[in-house]
């Protein structure tokens, strides 16, 4: 189902212009028209959902595919060194057009791309404590870097 005022669901369905590079039953593909680097695409579902937690697994599934075979045409067609996936979800983290889409960023060793974030070790107890939080109550207690005990 289309949205009338969502910009992508415009490209999807024609009456928007874009310059569309792939399309399948379920995704379309066409350049971002403010590139972060040479070749920057977008991948959306044809179906309208505004963000990761709304879309569907089926059109999901699809989209990553479709992102990930026109990774593959990036890297063999502009010579990238290179690709990032990025998708945004929500406003604060910086979604600006809420229909879901993964931008496909070809990279080159001269890009003038960074990190948004400067990575550096974190504080072990806080990162314990949030993943407790996050395993719920099916995996309490197990982290990666411990050993399950096998029954006797």
């Amino acid at each position: 189902m289309a949205d009338p005022d969502c910009l992508f669901c415009g490209i999807v369905d024609g009456s928007i212009p874009s310059q569309t590079i792939d399309s399948d039953e379920r995704t379309v593909a066409f350049m971002d028209i403010n590139p972060a680097t040479r070749g920057h695409a977008l991948v959306v579902p044809r179906a309208h959902s505004a963000d990761l937690l709304e879309i569907g697994p089926e059109d999901l599934n699809a989209t990553m595919l479709a992102s990930q075979r026109l990774a593959g045409r990036m890297k063999e067609v502009l010579d990238a060194d290179g690709v990032n996936l990025i998708n945004a979800c929500g406003a604060a983290a910086w979604q600006t057009v809420f229909h879901f889409h993964i931008h496909v960023v070809p990279r080159y060793e001269d890009d003038p791309l960074k990190l948004p974030w400067i990575p550096e070790p974190g504080d072990s107890d806080e990162i314990a404590q949030i993943a407790d939080k996050l395993r719920g109550e099916n995996m309490q207690g197990s982290s990666a870097g411990e050993a399950e005990e096998e029954p006797v």
